[in-house]
């Protein structure tokens, strides 16, 4: 491929991923939206976030079978604790990490 392909492609790239984000906000932006929409979109990052998450904290990905006795869900359960008691997200981080070296070094 020559330079211009490379550009070619990286520009048509650029293209399809700023497009279905910036159409939106610019036909959108001036619109009301009904309440309901707005209130149905703030659940969709809990939702992406939880999707994300749980196959890691509940799955044993060698066999796809639920496995509860986890080093990630075990360390999971306080530090999820800790972050609703402190509200830190540095905090929280560290706490995290610091559970889970421990219990990988009990485990």
């Amino acid at each position: 491929m020559t330079l211009a392909d490379y550009m070619l492609l990286f520009g048509s790239m650029g293209i399809v991923t700023y497009l279905p984000r910036a159409l939106p906000l610019v036909y959108l932006a001036h619109k009301q939206l009904p309440k309901w929409f707005v209130e149905w979109l703030e659940l969709i990052p809990v939702a992406i976030l939880s999707a994300l998450i749980a196959p890691i904290l509940l799955a044993d990905p060698a066999t796809r079978t639920l496995a509860l006795g986890k080093p990630e869900l075990i360390v999971a359960v306080p530090t999820l604790l800790f972050a609703v008691k402190t509200r830190s997200l540095g905090g929280t981080v560290l706490a995290g990490m610091f559970l889970y070296w421990l219990a990988g070094m009990v485990m």
